[in-house]
This record gives structure tokens, sequence and C-alpha cells, in this order.
């Protein structure tokens, strides 16, 4: 089979894998299982005892507390109800564990070359809520990350940006 659908067959793989799942590292289900903690130990507790504090103060149509209260509930309930969605559907993926035989994908660090500027650059490819740019973590749905799955050391990605097209070439892929 040629190299180009073996890599296109691959993506295909992996788009509906992630369709079905959430794809996460190690770090990132331990990030949302702390943040889910946190929010059913701390945050949950302490919004209902400021709803309870309003609904004493008395009449609820014109209390702003209160409200604001409930509305805060809505937001904290709505986040724990998404936290144990994702980490119900989630796939773990341990990058050191991951034979992608140098080839970009989940979980993969990445050094680059902008072929525009010269300069480099290192991401790690991770899910959406462990995306952190400013520490070289891009999520699996970003363009750059798209334009890079499924290529190896040598080959060059084009990525539409703002300000154009940029090309990067894969310098390194680890897994770490």
């Amino acid at each position: 089979m040629h190299l180009t659908a073996v890599i296109f067959f691959t993506a295909v793989f992996c788009i509906e894998l992630f369709m079905s799942t959430v794809p996460l590292t190690k770090r990132g289900a331990e990030m949302l299982r702390d943040e889910l903690q946190r929010l059913k130990s701390v945050e949950r507790p302490s919004v209902i005892n400021s709803i309870a504090e309003a609904r004493a103060q008395g009449d609820l149509s014109e209390n702003a507390e209160y409200d604001a209260a409930k509305e805060k509930q809505g937001f904290i309930e709505g986040r724990i109800a998404e936290i144990e969605s994702k980490l119900a559907g989630a796939q773990v993926i341990d990058p050191a564990a991951v034979e992608a035989d140098g080839r970009v994908v989940f979980g993969a660090t990445v050094e680059l070359e902008d072929l525009n500027s010269g300069a480099s650059v290192k991401y790690q490819i991770v899910g959406d809520d462990e995306a952190d740019i400013d520490h070289g973590l891009i999520s699996i749905s970003s363009p750059i990350a798209r334009a890079l799955i499924g290529k190896s050391e040598g080959d060059v990605a084009s990525v539409q940006a703002p300000g154009g097209v940029r090309e990067y070439e894969i310098i390194a892929v680890s897994y770490v």
C-alpha cells in the first residue's frame, strides 16, 4: 500500500476514534480528576451555603445574591457533568508507551522549524482541555496539530494561518 494511503487511513481511523472517545494524556486525565474533586468538595458546598444564606434574607424575587449563587451553581453543575462525561469516554494515552514509528500522533512532542521565519518551536499534541500554548501544549483539534498528524521527521506541514500559509519542517518527533 502506498504511504499516502496508509497515512490517510490512519488519519481517518484517528478521527473516528476521537469522535467516539475523548483523547487525554495521563497528565490531562489527572488534571480533570483534580478539577472534578475541587468542584465537588469545595465549590459545590460553597455555592450551596451561599444559596442558603441568600434564602435566609427573605424575598427571593429581588435578591441579587440568590440569583448570582443560583447562576454559579448552574455553572458548577454543568462543568461537573461535562468533566464526568469526558472522563467516562476518555481514552487515556501515555505518550511514553506510544509506538508510532516516528510519526506524529496524539501525545507526541514535535520539534518544528518555521520555514517562513527560521524559528524553532516545540509542541506536544494534547487534548482540548490540556492545551496551553504558553507551555508548548497544542490541542489535537488545532490547525497545526491537524496538519502534523501522520507526518514524520523531515516532512513539511502547511498550515493556513491568519497571515497566510505557514510551513513547518518536522525536525524531531518524540514520545515523552
